[in-house]
């Protein structure tokens, strides 16, 4: 019986504007509404929407980071879609852009008195600069 079971997944990520991947993987890991889900071919049937986070997934022996935020994922037993707002590779992250944001956000954090100042939004902006950072460290090929 579980010979089956499919030994690769389809994955699909698609962005607003455009077909960021579409590859065969052996397993990877999304950032979940509820946390880190890791999936392999075979895997039940779900759907799951997308936090801001790393996504991995693993061909052969590399693996591969991307940086995503918001959106939703389908998963299937031999293919997996995913449907974000923002993703991108890791070496396509602007690690300037990404440091000048972190710290844009770290200044509105530290002004908490300011009125005006829309924490959640600031939070996000942190969060998202954060990960991208941290995405783009993992490049491949790069040091870990």
């Amino acid at each position: 019986m579980d010979s089956l079971l499919p030994d690769k997944l389809q994955l699909e990520i698609v962005t607003p504007d455009r077909l960021l991947l579409r590859e065969e993987v052996e397993e990877l890991q999304i950032p979940g509404k509820n946390g880190y889900l890791g999936i392999l071919p075979g895997h039940a049937p779900l759907i799951t929407e997308l936090q801001i986070g790393e996504l991995s997934y693993r061909q052969d022996k590399t693996t591969h980071y991307l940086s995503v935020a918001w959106g939703y994922c389908e998963v299937l037993p031999d293919r997996v879609t995913v449907l974000a707002e923002i993703a991108e590779r890791a070496e396509e992250i602007d690690v300037n852009r990404a440091l000048a944001a972190k710290e844009r956000a770290e200044k509105r954090l530290a002004g908490l008195q300011n009125p005006d100042l829309d924490f959640n939004r600031a939070m996000i902006s942190l969060q998202r600069a954060l990960v991208r950072l941290q995405v783009s460290q993992k490049r491949v090929g790069a040091l870990q």
